[in-house]
């Protein structure tokens, strides 16, 4: 019996599984055979036929540029680059085939296989089952996975977040905003500088209507109410409601006293049309309280929807369903009327 072994033949087909990114070059320099994973770095598998150190940059050992000085590196850890984009590093080791002079060069991607599978969109079939590659694929695929579900919670927590702001902001009956939601856009605006108006609509009728009929007809109106004031007002303007049949509207831009008196008709006019509601018929009004962001030097907002709150009043004082706009001199006047009066009055007796 010899002692000399026999020799091993492997087939292109097991060399393709067990080294997936393998290349078998000839004597002359050429790649005559590679494993598939190697064939999927290049564009279009272009690698057969071509020269080794055309495609692959000897790092480490430098300074080798033929097959030679590549042969005599047989069994030492060699480090590659790509000389094409994207630059990918590589580890590898090369034996020679004694009986055919061939090379056999097995490539691997070391530490930076993370940034080469997410380069090449590599999965674990593209490694041998017993490259420590594919447990490293399995870590990188659970922290996907945990990272993209850790995305899809926060979405979902903002999209809560979002919910709860929008719902702390909104009226739940009729879906405008609320008296909170009117502060902090006004304090936003006064803080702004931006010109608007004001105005102060409280419905008329509305309490009488609620004790004949109930409060589900009550509660019709108002949304009823709510929807001819939105239909009213542009996309940039604030309806709110600010109590049980208060509205505040806010007018963005909108100054002008005669433009904001026919809104204000138009809108009363259409609070007027009979309401149905389970065979009955609801008839309200309104009365507005107005007041410009330009009549104050210095605009506050409790000081504007206080003079609202006045230019309300003298509307139910007129005799309701109409609108009035709050007069700074006339309030000055007032005031100083006010004073004079208090000034002619005798002392109390002590």
């Amino acid at each position: 019996m010899s002692d000399r072994a026999a020799p091993l033949t492997v087939s292109a087909a097991a060399l393709d599984r067990i080294m997936p990114m393998h290349a078998v070059i000839e004597p002359t320099g050429h790649i005559t055979h590679a494993g598939p994973t190697l064939l999927k770095l290049c564009p279009g598998g272009r690698i057969i036929g071509c020269r080794l150190l055309e495609i692959f940059e000897l790092v480490r050992p430098h300074g080798v540029s033929s097959m030679r000085g590549f042969r005599a590196l047989a069994g030492r850890t060699l480090h590659f680059t790509l000389r094409q984009l994207p630059e990918t590093r590589f580890t590898g080791i090369a034996t020679v085939l004694r009986d055919t002079d061939r090379v056999l060069l097995n490539l691997s991607f070391g530490i930076s296989v993370v940034e080469a599978v997410r380069g090449f969109d590599l999965t674990s079939a593209d490694f041998a089952p017993t490259d420590l590659a594919v447990e490293m694929l399995y870590l990188v695929e659970a922290k996907s996975a945990a990272m993209d579900e850790s995305r899809n919670l926060n979405t979902r927590l903002q999209g809560a977040k979002i919910a709860a702001e929008e719902q702390a902001f909104t009226d739940t009956l009729t879906g405008l905003k609320n008296r909170r939601a009117m502060d902090h856009i006004l304090a936003r605006m006064v803080a702004s500088g931006g010109a608007f108006s004001l105005m102060h609509l409280d419905l008329d009728y509305f309490k009488a209507v609620n004790d004949s009929l109930g409060h589900a007809a009550g509660d019709h109106i108002l949304q009823a109410a709510a929807r001819i004031m939105v239909e009213a007002s542009r996309s940039d303007d604030t309806v709110a409601r600010v109590g049980g049949d208060e509205f505040v509207l806010i007018l963005q831009g909108l100054t002008k006293p005669s433009r904001l008196l026919k809104i204000s008709e138009d809108l009363i006019r259409r609070l007027e049309k009979p309401i149905p509601f389970n065979g009955e018929t609801c008839c309200i009004s309104g009365s507005i309280g107005i007041t410009i962001s330009t009549f104050y030097k210095r605009p506050n907002v409790e000081g504007m929807l206080q003079d609202a709150d006045l230019a309300l009043y003298a509307s139910k004082d007129k005799g309701r369903g109409c609108a009035t706009i709050h007069s700074p001199e006339a309030a000055a006047a007032s005031e100083v009327g006010s004073a004079a009066r208090s000034a002619d009055a005798p002392p109390s007796a002590a």
